[in-house]
């Protein structure tokens, strides 16, 4: 199945006092770029998390977000009473030796900062929390994967629709090519006949036949065809087909280009550019394509 490097998943998990959401993004990248935003206290089981993701995502610039909302009343977080009063009476003594009248709106918020006023007990994550976080992260990864297969699937009959369109091109070029030769002999003839000198037939007609035989395009279409059908069958049978596709992109390209410089005719050229118009098309998609 053709996949996307663009893709979005999503999941979220309720536990007794939380509510966990993971989001997996990706972009197009040749390598996979794989950055990982998580609360500090899953940092344990990042690895796991990195590890599974590499084997749904494989390539691209990926970002795996998780967050944490909490459900419950409680907090980890402790107000130490005994210290936020021995703080406040040195602070009222202070102001009142300086005779400075005291501002409670400014005072508690200063006080709330000072060192061991807040506490905050170390959590640590149970084996149900992790349990249930690799499993939302997973699913998240489903997603992502089932969204990437469908812009994939866009995205690869679009190029077909691209590769078909240049072989159309292809077919056109023939009845001109036919045509070509008589064209560039009488025009050979014609300015010969205006410099008026004497020329051997029998020479002229050999080297006119060794010099159409140089702009036969035989080979270039051939080539191209097979360029063409090896593409079909590249993004009909197999995975992880951009880099591929690109390559036989490349190779059809320099058989248009050739084409192009063989042509010598007008309305060739003019189907030589479209050629090369679609296939600009399919080179930037195929960037898109894992």
């Amino acid at each position: 199945m053709i996949k996307s490097m663009t893709g979005f998943g999503k999941s979220e998990v309720a536990l007794p006092t939380k509510k966990i959401t993971v989001e997996v993004r990706s972009l197009n990248s040749k390598q996979l770029d794989l950055a990982v935003k998580l609360p500090g206290i899953y940092r344990p089981i990042e690895f796991n998390i990195r590890s599974m993701a590499t084997s749904y995502i494989q390539r691209g610039k990926a970002d795996i977000s998780i967050t944490v909302e909490n459900t419950s009343t409680e907090t980890s977080a402790k107000i130490n009473k005994e210290i936020f009063a021995e703080y406040l009476r040195q602070m009222n003594d202070t102001l009142a030796y300086a005779g400075i009248d005291a501002d409670y709106d400014a005072i508690v918020p200063t006080i709330m900062r000072l060192p061991d006023v807040v506490s905050t007990n170390a959590e640590k994550i149970s084996e149900e929390e992790e349990t249930a976080i690799m499993q939302a992260v997973e699913q998240a990864l489903q997603h992502f994967n089932s969204f990437r297969e469908q812009e994939g699937a866009i995205l690869i009959a679009d190029l077909l629709k691209r590769v078909d369109k240049i072989e159309d091109y292809k077919l056109q070029v023939e009845p001109y090519e036919k045509g070509r030769a008589e064209t560039i002999k009488n025009r050979i003839r014609e300015n010969l006949a205006q410099l008026k000198v004497d020329v051997d037939s029998n020479r002229l007609e050999q080297e006119m036949i060794f010099y159409i035989e140089k702009l036969d395009i035989t080979e270039e279409k051939v080539r191209l065809k097979n360029h063409c059908d090896y593409f079909r069958e590249v993004a009909n049978t197999e995975e992880g087909v951009g880099r591929k596709l690109g390559f036989i992109a490349q190779e059809m390209g320099r058989e248009i280009n050739t084409l192009g410089s063989k042509s010598n005719e007008a309305n060739m050229q003019i189907l030589v550019v479209k050629m090369k118009d679609e296939l600009e098309k399919i080179k930037e998609q195929v960037l898109n394509i894992l």
